[in-house]
């Protein structure tokens, strides 16, 4: 086998178990307060956080790495159009279920949220939360989310360095230790990768806020907002 064909079928047996874990944690996802926002105080923190980040609309948002669809269902609410992508179906099944139940509309696709297959579509925002320790090429994501947004438009990242990295010493997949920003990335560094595909960005501290989080949290967690030229 060369070696060409080699990492190809590294990364297809990589992408096959990041489907599976996430496809097996879908039931219990929202469990989690951050992720189904089911409290009512976390859910308010979250839409309050999105409205200052999202323009007024209706926007065209694309939410990667979407999961159950918490943060897409709340842009849905606030009348923005909302396509969401996520390489777990369950997951996706989950979110359109969600935005369903709500009565509101919502288009959710399967795919590798690092490259959405959405084709030629352009959007006014790109959302991505806790997404970028899970890809195997964050930076050429990156890329790709910057190119799917109209001039002008704003890419919001939700990402943080977790405090759980490194202490099991159990990577959550075979072969994520290996992973480029496998426990998370700090904000220094993610803004120095994303600095020169963007026209300006900032950076918001979003661990002094419990509500956030169901609770105190005393990792890196923030937000990085960006705008393209």
């Amino acid at each position: 086998m060369s070696v060409a064909a080699g990492m190809i079928t590294t990364m297809t047996d990589s992408t096959a178990a990041i489907t599976e874990y996430w496809d097996a944690a879908a039931s219990a996802f929202d469990d989690e307060p951050d992720h189904g926002l089911r409290q009512e105080h976390t859910r308010a923190a979250w839409a309050e956080l999105l409205h200052s980040w999202v323009p007024d609309g209706p926007a065209d948002v694309l939410d990667v790495g979407c999961g159950t669809g918490s943060l897409s269902l709340l842009l849905a609410e606030a009348g923005h159009r909302v396509t969401g992508v996520d390489l777990a179906p369950r997951m996706v099944a989950e979110a359109e279920a969600k935005l369903t139940a709500a009565g509101l509309a919502g288009r959710f696709l399967v795919g590798d949220a690092a490259a959405p297959p959405t084709g030629e579509e352009r959007y006014d925002v790109v959302l991505s939360r806790h997404l970028l320790w899970t890809l195997p090429d964050p930076e050429a994501a990156l890329r790709q989310w910057v190119a799917r947004l109209r001039p002008g438009g704003r890419l919001v990242l939700v990402e943080g360095r977790w405090r759980e990295a490194g202490q099991s010493g159990v990577p959550y997949v075979a072969g994520a230790e290996a992973l480029p920003w496998h426990g998370g990335i700090g904000s220094a560094d993610l803004a120095a990768a994303l600095g020169p595909l963007v026209a300006d960005l900032h950076i918001e501290s979003l661990s002094g806020d419990p509500e956030l989080w169901g609770g105190p949290v005393t990792d890196e967690r923030y937000a990085l907002i960006a705008r393209v030229r």
